[in-house]
């Protein structure tokens, strides 16, 4: 499904975010990334989403080279992705509905489409009935899985959660961790990205451990 060769990527001026990063994801996997502050866990994240470019190195995602994808085509590849940051980055002036619809919107479906897809991604995070709230009055926890929806509603392939359960207690942190071992089973491929190493452990997936950019442990 998805698959680093001999990544790098470097900034000018900053040095290597990425040395020579080597992995593969098969479909339906559910893999943690973790490592120090600053290890590239989000500049990974944003080469697989194509809001970065690499520097060196191959990466294939669904089979397709990123590295050769035309600037008016990469819209067109991030319908592939479910994107989830920490910072949900929701329209507080837009209700959960409205917020939800919104990739569906920007891809061109139709109105009744969108209802029944908003509909049942709310249902799937346990939301269904609050569509009409808006962010600012329900809780972080539900926040995040408006959030979650709005990233499952266009049935996507990869699932790329930056540190999503970064603000929650740990309460709320499983049972998020609970909502993407639902999307894994039933063949999402999930990349999380997390310092939570007691959650992780819990959890007891396959790691990729990020230090200073190099990949040291998977």
């Amino acid at each position: 499904m998805l698959k680093f060769d001999h990544v790098s990527k470097r900034y000018p001026n900053a040095g290597d975010a990425l040395l020579d990063v080597s992995f593969h994801l098969e479909k339906g996997e559910m893999v943690f990334l973790t490592g120090h502050s600053g290890a590239g866990k989000s500049t990974l994240l944003k080469v697989i989403a194509m809001m970065e470019l690499c520097s060196r190195g191959l990466i294939l995602l669904d089979g397709q080279n990123l590295n050769k994808v035309k600037e008016r085509h990469i819209p067109f590849v991030r319908r592939k992705l479910g994107l989830i940051f920490q910072d949900n980055k929701l329209l507080q002036d837009r209700t959960i509905f409205d917020n939800v619809a919104l990739p569906l919107i920007v891809s061109g479906y139709g109105r009744h489409e969108i209802a029944r897809r908003v509909r049942a991604a709310l249902d799937k995070v346990g939301l269904l009935g609050k569509e009409k709230k808006y962010p600012f009055a329900i809780s972080g926890g539900e926040q995040q899985r408006v959030g979650i929806a709005r990233a499952v509603v266009n049935k996507p392939r990869l699932i790329l959660a930056d540190e999503p359960t970064g603000n929650l207690d740990p309460e709320l942190s499983a049972e998020i961790m609970h909502l993407f071992e639902q999307f894994q089973q039933v063949g999402v491929t999930v990349l999380i990205a997390s310092h939570d190493i007691d959650l992780l452990t819990r959890m007891g997936y396959r790691s990729l451990v990020l230090d200073h950019g190099q990949l040291v442990a998977s």
